[in-house]
């Protein structure tokens, strides 16, 4: 006689359970359960009502996968089926799309997530800086985690508790300790938080995610995209930017990337070799949110963009959102009372010192020491090591 097995609908829907780990911007993490058709959008919605955050299209959630290629998590997608790694699945919560003017951001909490995103970017030497922008840039990060220098409690080395760049001299040291006892007297944190936004916002490398090519003589080139429009560095130095209303389309073929647009009248290309076809749709999907988020006056004029020429098969996609200009608009109609800023308090975070150099892993070539860290990696511990496809420190 046959045996017939019964499960009742509770253990079946356990089963269909997966739990997502969210690592937060001071380095915090929360966690959750999801349903196997659960959206993207779910995840991000969970981390803004976390915060109480309502500012949220500036922000998305990234990950990495088994062959260390980096993502955006896409809303309007189950998250498993996005998901390439085992489970359970690590992610991380980061700044998106940079706001272009921080003094439009409405609430205190949101300039406060964008300040410690920025600062985890001169962490990892994305955000570059000339040395006296440096010094202030430190001077405003020790003045909010610490307050007003205070010589009782300060001793003379007291900014090297503090790893804010990823070299970091004595000599900038001492110029950051001198704006900290000078210049910042009085502030309170969030108005030292805003003058560090404020200064940052005008260096050529902010909201900058330096994707690692090789541009057509073959030499090392970062490319990103900004609220301005798309620009190429070598070294420290910035060699295009060409403002999105001058670029036509973006589109790649395996692993060459292709900037089409329109400079001084004439028709340009620019051609960029990446090392993996992954590698070169990451890159072409973040152009592609990225130009119409700045872009784009209304989100109903977002079309979807294809890979390639429209006879031939391709990669498509449409972003789904709302734009920068939209954004602004719903941030000056808020009329709650500002939620409270609760603070990480200093060593919260892991230090610079902390990390592994040799456990380094990179998804791309090995880049020049002018930006050193453009992916996830910079962040894996040794003992996630063997994890590589669910680690997502970094930025």
């Amino acid at each position: 006689m046959k045996m017939l097995r019964f499960r009742s609908p509770s253990i079946r829907s356990l089963d269909q359970e997966v739990l997502c780990t969210i690592r937060l911007l001071d380095d915090s993490e929360i966690s959750c359960s999801i349903q196997r058709d659960t959206k993207g959008q779910f995840l991000l919605d969970h981390v803004c009502n976390h915060y109480n955050l309502l500012e949220k299209d500036y922000f998305g959630i990234r990950y990495v996968d088994p062959e260390r290629q980096r993502h955006w998590l896409e809303p309007n997608k189950p998250v498993v089926r996005q998901m390439k790694s085992q489970q359970p699945y690590t992610m991380c919560f980061r700044m998106k799309f940079y706001p272009n003017e921080p003094m439009k951001i409405k609430e205190e909490l949101t300039r406060y997530l964008l300040y410690l995103q920025l600062k985890r970017d001169i962490y990892h030497g994305r955000l570059l800086c000339p040395f006296a922008e440096a010094a202030y840039l430190g001077a405003c990060i020790i003045q909010a985690e610490l307050g007003d220098y205070d010589p009782e409690e300060h001793p003379s080395d007291y900014i090297s508790d503090f790893k804010l760049f990823p070299k970091q001299s004595l000599k900038l040291e001492r110029k950051i300790m001198e704006i900290h006892k000078n210049e910042l007297r009085g502030q309170c944190a969030s108005f030292a938080e805003l003058n560090m936004l404020q200064r940052a916002h005008s260096l050529e490398t902010y909201g900058v995610d330096p994707h690692p090519c090789k541009d057509f003589t073959g030499s090392t080139a970062f490319l990103g995209f900004t609220a301005t429009g798309f620009v190429v560095f070598q070294g420290n130095k910035r060699i295009h930017l060409l403002k999105w209303v001058d670029v036509s389309k973006l589109k790649f073929e395996g692993k060459t990337f292709y900037v089409i647009g329109i400079q001084k009248e004439k028709k340009l290309v620019l051609t960029f070799h990446t090392s993996t076809p992954a590698a070169c749709k990451h890159l072409w999907k973040c152009g592609a949110e990225n130009q119409a988020f700045y872009k784009c006056a209304k989100s109903s004029q977002i079309k979807t963009v294809s890979s390639s020429n429209i006879f031939f098969k391709g990669s498509r996609f449409r972003y789904s959102g709302r734009v920068a200009k939209e954004v602004i608009e719903a941030s000056s109609k808020i009329k709650r009372e500002p939620p409270a800023v609760r603070r990480a308090q200093f060593g919260q975070s892991r230090s610079f010192n902390s990390l592994s150099h040799k456990n380094l892993i990179m998804n791309m070539e090995p880049l020049v020491p002018a930006l050193p860290s453009p992916n996830e990696y910079e962040e894996t511990a040794p003992d996630n090591e063997a994890h590589a496809g669910r680690s997502d420190r970094g930025r």
